[in-house]
């Protein structure tokens, strides 16, 4: 099964249990992904995931609580960039005007080999470097 990447947004909807609809949707999926094994993410998104999860959302994890997510999701497929990924990051950045970090998250999952990142930050049916972007917070959501 190929792997499927998920952008820090989602993830922070999974566990944000205030997030309403958004919360159910993204928490449906992190949970497939979880189950059939194919969660890909990477250390920048770790990273995001701790601080906005314990400083940012409306009810915040607590440290512990956030170490328990980390170590689970520790477990997908992580990508560890390189500053040879930082500079396809940067030639993505310029070539589609992306955010740099919005490249680093479409680098990764591209150098991962995921054919799907799932996020609500970038343009949903958009292709970058063989990834398809998608969002699972709007209707209707079917999982491939």
């Amino acid at each position: 099964m190929t792997p499927q990447f998920v952008d820090t947004n989602i993830l922070l909807y999974a566990y944000d249990s205030s997030a309403g609809d958004k919360h159910e949707r993204a928490a449906e999926l992190v949970l497939r992904l979880a189950r059939t094994g194919q969660g890909a993410l990477s250390v920048q998104v770790l990273q995001e995931f701790y601080v906005n999860a314990v400083f940012k959302i409306a009810r915040p994890l607590t440290h512990e609580q956030a170490l328990l997510r980390l170590r689970a999701l520790s477990q997908w497929y992580v990508h560890s960039p390189l500053a040879s990924d930082v500079l396809a990051a940067a030639e993505l950045r310029q070539r589609y005007q992306l955010s740099l970090w919005d490249a680093m998250i479409i680098q990764s999952a591209s150098r991962l080999g995921c054919q799907t990142l799932w996020t609500e930050d970038l343009n949903a049916s958009q292709v970058i470097s063989g990834v398809a972007i998608r969002n699972p917070l709007v209707a209707p959501f079917v999982a491939p």
